[in-house]
């Protein structure tokens, strides 16, 4: 049997690349005879460097930079040829931050900068930035202050990071500095930079936003907005609408303010990935995420998995850390059935304690299941 095994990260556990070791190696344990394809993917969030290098290859340099509240974690940036891939998460990341200390009004793209200006000096002539999963609200204020373009007050004080300073913001004093570095923002998220669909409405509150704070964050990326359009050369004068300027907490409307492009992130590892390749070829595809809700269905990377497998007349199974989807939902989705290491387990505390080792066994059983 033609088992293809694409999940994402459970995240929090285990990497994209951890889950699909162990699902193959729980279903090798009962039926060795059946040819497993591995293809981790990820979309622009936490991953996606790591899903690139195992597919692509190519140098992993490490960076030293800062995570949102300043504080030195270490990132990196992978090479391929003249292509040089970048991952915000892993300095803007909101899993860096304890609850505790998840905050959109001061939490800083700073480190996203740090990594940009090493990609730039890696020689390369693109850098793709890797937009998702990120702690922070601020326009990508902190990103451009480090790569030269601080953002002042009228009296020309350097203003402090995070998005709520951002209304205080007068003018960018310098210019960006990316060597003529070609930027792609990869990401699937389209929203807007400001409004109802904006940055700070939907992703502020799971960042640790008040509906206050997302009333103020908001305002002050609309006036970030403008100073974008008006101090940064070449910027698109309706920067704040374009789809997914609202990326990694407005992140995307600095990279487009750059003279930056979007491309959807999933596209791109597909690609990297020959996930296409891969399909034709199965006769089970096998994807997960550590939770599979009605988010998942909104055109996230598992049902883009099970559409593309529909498409192909291939079974799609998911498992997961957690499902909240009935069945009903997900077979309209093109998902055949779920499991869930909550059910495997009995508690989330020992499927976030245990996961491999329950992806191990929900394979097993897949296995027994399915290889005729």
């Amino acid at each position: 049997m033609r088992v293809l095994i694409c999940p994402d990260k459970f995240a929090g556990t285990l990497s994209a690349p951890q889950v699909a070791e162990a699902i193959a190696e729980g279903w090798a344990g009962v039926a060795a005879e059946s040819k497993l394809t591995r293809r981790p993917l990820a979309d622009g969030g936490p991953g996606f460097v790591e899903v690139l290098a195992t597919a692509l290859g190519g140098t992993r340099v490490p960076v030293e930079t800062v995570d949102p509240l300043g504080r030195p974690v270490t990132g990196e940036v992978l090479v391929v040829g003249d292509i040089a891939y970048v991952e915000s998460a892993q300095a803007c990341g909101l899993h860096l931050l304890s609850k505790d200390e998840r905050d959109p009004r001061a939490a800083s793209s700073f480190g996203l900068g740090a990594l940009l200006a090493a990609a730039a000096e890696s020689g390369a002539r693109t850098v793709v930035v890797g937009l998702g999963g990120s702690a922070t609200n601020d326009g990508g204020a902190g990103m451009l202050a480090a790569l030269g373009a601080v953002s002042v007050d009228k009296a020309g004080a350097v203003l402090p990071y995070g998005g709520a300073a951002l209304a205080a913001c007068e003018r960018l004093d310098g210019t960006a500095v990316l060597r003529g570095v070609r930027l792609v923002a990869a990401t699937d998220v389209d929203n807007p930079l400001c409004g109802l669909h904006g940055a700070s409405n939907v992703f502020g509150p799971q960042k640790g936003a008040s509906r206050e704070d997302v009333l103020s964050l908001d305002a002050a990326l609309e006036h970030f907005a403008g100073i974008l359009a008006r101090d940064v050369p070449g910027c698109p004068p309706d920067v704040r609408d374009l789809p997914g300027a609202g990326a990694a907490g407005g992140i995307g409307a600095a990279l487009f303010a750059l003279g930056g492009t979007r491309e959807s992130g999933v596209d791109l590892v597909r690609s990297a990935t020959g996930l296409d390749a891969a399909l034709d070829d199965a006769d089970l595809v096998i994807t997960g995420e550590g939770s599979f809700d009605f988010q998942s269905l909104r055109g996230k990377l598992v049902s883009g998995v099970a559409a593309a497998a529909t498409e192909r007349g291939v079974p799609c199974v998911v498992v997961a850390g957690q499902v909240s989807v009935g069945r009903r939902e997900a077979a309209s989705a093109g998902v055949t059935e779920t499991h869930a290491l909550v059910d495997h387990f009995g508690s989330v505390e020992e499927a976030m304690a245990k996961p491999a080792e329950g992806l191990r066994a929900l394979a097993a059983r897949l296995a027994a299941q399915w290889d005729r």
